[in-house]
């Protein structure tokens, strides 16, 4: 017989010898993370390759400060003083071709050039306006820079500038009004200036700094490009100066969601605005290129897409409803200049996600000739992929010739190159792995690029011939390598970190067999003082035949007690199951808490988590909770078959996407999951955001069908076992509405067995330790009162 326990009344009597005891606590392990010690991250080299510089706090400070470690003096972490930190700041910096030379922004205005080489640097231009973005050129003696919506070309040996575009975002005046305009401009100057003696002084100052200005700088006003009140972004220069490149964006006007902060400073409740909610009209773009031979601007065309109009297969759901034949949405990245200027390349991804293109760009009319089409039904995703208006992996490599990046293709996220003229395609990577952040050397001869191939649960720096070939494996410790390459490329600095071992900087010589050498050792003396697990990765059989990865947690004999707890991590799209030290520490030390006590503690990679290739990541397509939830439900099998866990005791619990799987658990696995807290929680996917949501679920006006499938709040008549939900008040992300609308439809169903945590200054992510000392001592009182013998 089951027992329902009614939480918003229980009264917790508990004697303490009747569980097993833990050196753990929950007010222990949730306090201010200092207490675990101070762990390194944003590693980053000295332009001469001899200091690290990198985030870290020897002090107890409000915050993590730069630190630095000389290698002529590897065992000195020296904090680094605010000037040199200053110095070290590059705004908008950029390397030229052979890396020894850079140019940078200070304060909008100036340009500075460094040669790396010998060390020095000079202002090569003050100017009179901001400026942004600046970019050598092919012939590397002149620099583009961006300045009052308009491209301009500075030559570093004679200081001269030369405008390159007239563009206004005004609307282009007729012959009539440009005269009667002149005419009403000259008696009102003329007599301004008779009568006001100071203003005609500043006027004479004005055009004596316009004399210089037009001295330095020359200008084609021959020709003017009238946006009509459209801002051009993303303004660039062909490196060989014959083309600019433009980008309008038009975003509509998607209604945003008020998240009410009701402990606001002011004392008054407050707005705080949010995000629009799934289904909003996509952000508009187009691309112009103007032509600065021919004095003309014209805009890049998708109509040659090959597939533009195809329609995705699940409208097959809706046999009634009438589909029009037409070209779908696109948005545009680029485009991507070869070095020399002579060719160009644009990506493409339709809104409904399910294409990405990658073509070639016609720059004298703006046509598009595809070089790669990737089609996938459910979204196109995964390492170095991109996003709507991101390239991900894309660029040129130095014959001119070749484009490289990433794709799916085989089904797991590979290195690609593809010959632009013969259109032949090679894969330099292959395998059931993926790939990440690859890169070119300084010598252009290889790649650099991490790796999952030893393990989906290790990440490891390769080094690999530029046209492919062998890779030669330079990192060798278990866990996650996060490498920074010297400017020289000597050295590697490493980001290591282990399963039950936080993040420490390494150092090694750049190659394979080189022996890493230690330079942080961050834990504290009371953190090293407890045995932290080092959880066993396992892999059981799911209902269709997948073998899922998990984490597991196994008691001592002596105190185990039957039951177990699943963890379900959060972002669908994340990994989990690895050996590192995870971004879910304080989970983890609760797991270690858990497992003191004799429960059994497994932790999932569900269907969609990171990691696995293509056909993982897509497993949810429009049903979250179907392959996801059941891969929860067959991992609780397993402990029942496999671990000695009692069917009666199996309890569920994960914040945000763990969150929303918990409430579909409670909700339609009944019999299998007997408590869950349900962690600022996804109730409705019609509620949450587009980006993520309009990938998985298609929108809801055109599939509401797999909305109706993947939300908790229709399946909340099915709850029978006791569920917590816990949510931050000022949730910007998953906001409080969602448990408010959850809660009320649990009232309607008089439903009982439930209760509610709210906490009035919390974010999605929680900062306060009050915050989650307060959360986790509710759901541990709630397993130890439900799954728990009396």
């Amino acid at each position: 017989m089951r027992i329902k326990y009614p939480l918003l009344t229980i009264l917790l009597i508990w004697s303490v010898e009747s569980i097993a005891q833990s050196t753990l606590s929950v007010e222990y392990i949730m306090r201010d993370p200092k207490w675990m010690g101070t762990f390194p991250s944003s590693a980053r080299w000295s332009d001469d390759s001899k200091t690290l510089y990198f985030e870290y706090n020897l002090e107890s400070d409000p915050a993590d400060s730069l630190y630095k470690i000389r290698l002529d003096q590897p065992d000195q972490i020296q904090k680094v003083a605010l000037s040199e930190e200053k110095s070290l700041s590059k705004s908008q910096a950029r390397l030229n071709q052979g890396k020894n030379l850079r140019i940078y922004v200070e304060n909008g205005r100036k340009i500075w050039l460094e040669d790396l080489s010998k060390g020095s640097a000079s202002v090569i231009l003050d100017w009179h306006n901001r400026l942004s973005n600046p970019n050598f050129l092919a012939d590397e003696s002149f620099i583009s820079f961006v300045s009052e919506q308009n491209l301009f070309v500075l030559n570093i040996e004679t200081g001269s500038v030369v405008r390159k575009t007239n563009i206004s975002t005004g609307n282009q005046p007729s012959d009539d009004q440009k005269k009667s305009n002149e005419n009403d401009k000259k008696f009102l100057v003329e007599e301004n200036l008779k009568l006001l003696e100071v203003v005609r002084q500043r006027q004479e100052n004005d055009q004596l700094s316009k004399n210089y200005r037009d001295a330095t700088q020359s200008e084609n006003k021959d020709f003017t490009y009238y946006t009509s009140g459209k801002n051009p972004s993303n303004l660039q220069l062909s490196p060989d100066a014959r083309f600019a490149t433009f980008t309008f964006y038009s975003s509509s006007s998607n209604k945003n969601t008020k998240v009410p902060d009701y402990v606001a400073a002011s004392g008054y409740t407050e707005d705080l605005n949010s995000r629009p909610k799934v289904g909003t009209t996509p952000t508009q773009s187009e691309i112009g290129i103007y032509d600065l031979t021919r004095d003309t601007v014209y805009f890049v065309s998708v109509e040659n897409l090959p597939g533009l109009k195809d329609q995705p297969d699940y409208l097959a759901d809706y046999p009634d409803r009438k589909v029009e034949e037409k070209k779908r949405g696109v948005a545009l990245f680029g485009p991507v200049f070869s070095a020399d200027g002579s060719k160009a390349i644009i990506q493409a991804r339709s809104f409904d996600n399910k294409d990405r293109w990658i073509t070639a760009v016609d720059l004298l009319t703006g046509e598009l000739t595809s070089l790669d089409r990737q089609r996938d039904e459910a979204w196109i995703a995964g390492p170095g992929i991109g996003w709507t208006f991101s390239g991900g992996t894309l660029g040129w490599l130095p014959d001119n010739q070749h484009i490289y990046f990433q794709s799916e293709a085989s089904g797991y996220s590979h290195l690609y190159l593809l010959n632009v003229d013969s259109k032949e395609k090679t894969a330099l990577t292959q395998g059931n792995y993926e790939v990440f952040d690859p890169f070119i050397s300084n010598d252009q001869k290889s790649w650099y690029l991490t790796t999952s191939e030893v393990d989906p649960g290790e990440r490891h720096f390769y080094k690999m011939p530029l046209m492919g070939g062998k890779m030669e494996k330079l990192t060798s410790m278990t866990g996650n390598n996060d490498v920074r390459l010297s400017p020289d490329e000597n050295k590697l600095a490493i980001l290591h970190s282990y399963s039950n071992r936080p993040t420490e900087l390494f150092i090694k010589d750049n190659k394979g067999k080189a022996e890493e050498k230690q330079l942080t050792f961050g834990q504290s003396e009371e953190f090293k003082s407890y045995p932290w697990r080092d959880p066993e990765i396992i892999r059981f059989e799911a209902r269709d035949g997948a073998m899922v990865p998990a984490r597991i947690y196994t008691p001592d004999p002596a105190k185990k007690n039957g039951a177990a707890v699943i963890f379900v991590h959060g972002a669908g799209y994340l990994q989990n199951v690895h050996k590192w030290w995870s971004s879910y520490f304080r989970e983890y030390m609760f797991h270690n808490l858990l497992t003191d006590l004799g429960y059994t503690v497994l932790d999932i990679d569900y269907r969609a988590s990171a990691g696995y290739g293509r056909d993982w990541r897509t497993g949810i397509y429009r049903q979250m909770g179907g392959k996801d939830l059941s891969d929860q439900t067959d991992g609780a099998q397993h402990l029942i078959k496999n671990y000695g866990v009692d069917p009666e005791k199996i309890g569920i619990y994960g914040g945000s996407y763990g969150g929303f799987i918990t409430l579909m658990a409670l909700f339609t696995e009944p019999e299998t999951f007997k408590s869950g807290a349900a962690l600022r929680s996804v109730t409705d996917w019609a509620h949450y955001n587009h980006g993520y949501t309009s990938n998985i679920l298609n929108n809801p006006e055109d599939d509401p069908i797999a909305y109706r499938r993947s939300s908790p709040i229709y399946f909340a008549e099915g709850l029978e076992g006791n569920l917590l939900m816990a949510h931050g008040m000022v949730d910007v992300n998953v906001h409080f509405q969602d448990v408010v609308r959850l809660s009320q439809r649990l009232i309607e169903l008089g439903k009982d067995n439930w209760e509610m945590a709210i906490y009035p200054v919390e974010d999605h992510g929680f900062v306060e330790p009050s915050s989650w000392t307060d959360e986790y001592k509710r759901i541990l009182k709630l397993f130890n009162t439900t799954l728990l013998d009396e």
